[in-house]
């Protein structure tokens, strides 16, 4: 028993000792570091100082659009007049303070995570913190702590376990109390938190070899060595497009292959007609998860797979409604209506689309190599992020170029790329149109809209700047003008 207790306290001691180490290094220490820079490091100065202006400058203007946004939900209190006839003034109010309480759950994340938190973690160095902690794991589970490949991984683990315990209050909130008071929230405490459990344990699967090549590739891939990453990223990220919905997916969620019926012969004899390549159709059980809908296709060359969400088809698809809870009987989309949506996916892939944002991510990821290629070795960006002069670990220099040097052009890219794939929406909607599923189309985007609680009026700058899909209006607004079109045209003729 002495024995015993005399353990315990040594190891208490040493948690202690940690916990002061690490308050001194943050608190005292640090602000030592920031009057040196002032003298000695001017240039770590302009980053670090340069870096917090971005961010707070994104966030700032993030929370502005978010609250015109928080005034439309405040002052849009009837519905709009294309909406009258099938959308119901309570539903209107509930889509409202469903929008209303989500953007304010928006603002109060920004500024706790992406405004204090980040701040607070980049003035104080923090990232150099958690890089000093891989290097003691690595010693204490006996690991090499000279090997910057193994320290990598170790640094990733240990910042995903801090990100994981720093998401996991909001995650919570957001799905049992926000999501729970709007009732869309399906899961239990124990799904939830074994969801987390595994989500977590995949992501460490594969960060391992990646992180572990990557740094390879840098430290052996010589001046042109941002080439071979970028092919090794791009090979990596097509490879794990076709193993994710196969083997990964499923670990989540439950896969089952669509019953023979109407709705399986009407899919099967509309992707023969396109000569889509359909070689799976599965139903996933997503109202374990959450009452919203949706529905995608996957898959690279000529195998495809169509997934339909469970709450996407009506009544989830039981042919008998007595097993479901009245709040979801008549939800989902007729037969009909389900081919009118796949209609308009499969016109994302006749267009293209997919193939075409693949090679703009592509393009997109050279250029961020390039650029890391010509910075990852420029001391004061390691300096301003709390390391000493002269340790450049490799992944903190990807992490500090991509995130936060290239924060201006990421945000540029991100809203040309809203923008692209909202046109992108508009043609997979009129390829819709072309088939004959007009009407089908408006009647299947407006149940998802009453389904989801989706609010349909928008400040046009948060629009623009968050929405990849154009809004409700404006897509039932372009069908109607494709009909008008396609009658001109039949005169015409």
């Amino acid at each position: 028993c002495c024995l015993h207790s005399r353990r315990r306290l040594s190891i208490f001691d040493i948690f202690i000792g940690k916990i002061k180490l690490l308050i001194w290094h943050l608190l005292v220490q640090n602000r030592r570091n920031q009057c040196s820079r002032k003298m000695d490091l001017p240039a770590a100065d302009v980053v670090l100082y340069s870096v917090l202006g971005v961010i707070l400058l994104e966030n700032i203007f993030d929370i502005y659009i978010t609250y015109r946004q928080i005034q439309v939900y405040k002052t849009a209190l009837k519905v709009p007049k294309e909406l009258k006839d099938c959308m119901s003034d309570e539903t209107f109010q509930k889509a409202r303070l469903y929008g209303l309480d989500r953007a304010n759950f928006g603002v109060f994340c920004a500024i706790i995570k992406d405004v204090i938190l980040m701040c607070i973690e980049l003035y104080t160095g923090f990232i150099a913190v958690q890089w000093d902690w891989a290097i003691d794991l690595a010693k204490l589970v006996h690991l090499n702590s000279e090997n910057e490949i193994i320290v990598s991984c170790l640094f990733a683990f240990v910042t995903s376990v801090i990100g994981t315990f720093k998401d996991l209050p909001f995650k919570i909130y957001s799905t049992f109390v926000l999501e729970e008071k709007h009732g869309f929230n399906k899961q239990t405490g124990g799904f939830f938190a074994w969801d987390q459990v595994k989500g977590f344990l995949v992501t460490q699967v594969l960060m391992v070899p990646i992180i572990s090549a990557t740094v390879w590739i840098v430290k052996n891939g010589g001046d042109q060595f941002f080439i071979w990453l970028w092919l090794f990223t791009g090979i990596t990220s097509l490879v794990l497009l076709t193993i994710y919905p196969i083997f990964i997916a499923p670990l989540f969620d439950k896969y089952t292959p669509l019953e023979d019926g109407p709705l399986r012969k009407s899919i099967e004899d509309l992707a023969a007609t396109l000569k889509f390549p359909l070689t799976k159709l599965y139903v996933v059980e997503g109202s374990k998860r959450s009452s919203h809908s949706n529905a995608y296709f996957y898959g690279l060359w000529n195998s495809k797979r169509i997934v339909l969400f469970d709450t996407l088809l009506l009544n989830k698809g039981k042919p008998d409604d007595s097993e479901l809870k009245e709040e979801d009987k008549g939800k989902g989309c007729t037969n009909e209506e389900v081919l009118a949506v796949l209609g308009h996916e499969l016109g994302h892939w006749k267009c293209g689309h997919v193939t075409k944002n693949i090679i703009i991510a592509q393009v997109h990821l050279l250029l961020l190599f390039v650029v890391f290629g010509y910075c990852f070795s420029y001391g004061p960006f390691y300096e301003a992020v709390g390391f000493k002069s002269g340790t450049r670990p490799i992944v903190v220099g990807l992490l500090v170029v991509f995130t936060y040097v290239m924060a201006p052009y990421n945000a540029i890219v991100n809203f040309a790329m809203t923008t692209l794939s909202r046109y992108y929406e508009y043609q997979a909607d009129e390829f819709a149109h072309g088939l004959g599923f007009s009407k089908q189309l408006g009647q299947s985007l407006i149940k998802l809209n009453l389904d989801n609680l989706g609010f349909p009026v928008y400040d046009w700058l948060y629009s623009a700047c968050n929405h990849s899909h154009p809004t409700l209006l404006q897509r039932l607004d372009r069908l109607k003008q494709l009909d008008v079109e396609g009658k001109e045209t039949k005169k015409e003729k």
